[in-house]
């Protein structure tokens, strides 16, 4: 891990363990919790882990945090910056991709803003969300093939979609170019415990 991802996996660790701990969970009932198996979580907790998007989701929904709280603490203010570069990155793929998340809100309704960057032939794919999420994206670079469940649609620059994020979905930059596109995330009632209990996690390329 480079000195930022390294940042990032020990506040999260460390923010994960305090949830914990406030809520007085072992190690195996936020396991259970979160459908992920105990070494996930201490993985997690050590900030030795660089875990997927997916099982950021199911931890900091089982402790009814959100995502996004799970990256920055809870501010005493109703203004909050994020300058440019200094977004938390969740995701990083094999050619050159980035997944930022940018901003967001506090549960029990979260929204999410991240900004996606995928290399040529790059790909994201993502695990079903909690049921009634719905995501809203729009490609400002480049071209995007996103399926979702059995369907597929290309946008190039400028297009828009919005769709179900409660089924098996993915992000696919077909081009030779990188592409760009921004993503709004709607998970409501987070913290509900309506996550499903597999242990799937989301697979990043």
């Amino acid at each position: 891990m480079d000195q930022s991802i390294a940042a990032l996996a020990s506040a999260i660790g460390m923010r994960v363990r305090q949830e914990r701990q406030s809520r007085r969970w072992t190690l195996d009932q936020l396991a259970e919790a979160a459908g992920v198996s105990r070494r996930m979580v201490v993985n997690v907790e050590q900030g030795a882990a660089n875990p997927s998007v997916g099982t950021l989701l199911r931890i900091s929904d089982a402790l009814g945090v959100g995502l996004p709280g799970l990256v920055e603490p809870p501010r005493a203010t109703s203004l909050i910056v994020t300058r440019r570069g200094e977004g938390a990155v969740l995701w990083s793929g094999r050619s050159g991709g980035r997944g930022v998340l940018v901003a967001g809100t506090e549960p029990p309704n979260v929204v999410e803003l991240w900004d996606w960057t995928l290399g040529p032939a790059g790909r994201h794919e993502s695990e079903a969300h909690t049921p009634g999420t719905k995501e809203l994206l729009q490609v400002q670079q480049g071209t995007i093939t996103v399926e979702v469940a059995d369907q597929s649609v290309t946008l190039d620059a400028g297009d828009a979609l919005t769709f179900l994020g409660d089924v098996a979905h993915s992000y696919e930059n077909p081009g030779t170019q990188p592409a760009r596109f921004s993503l709004a995330v709607f998970e409501p009632g987070v913290g509900s415990g309506r996550r499903s209990g597999s242990r799937a996690e989301g697979v990043d390329a």
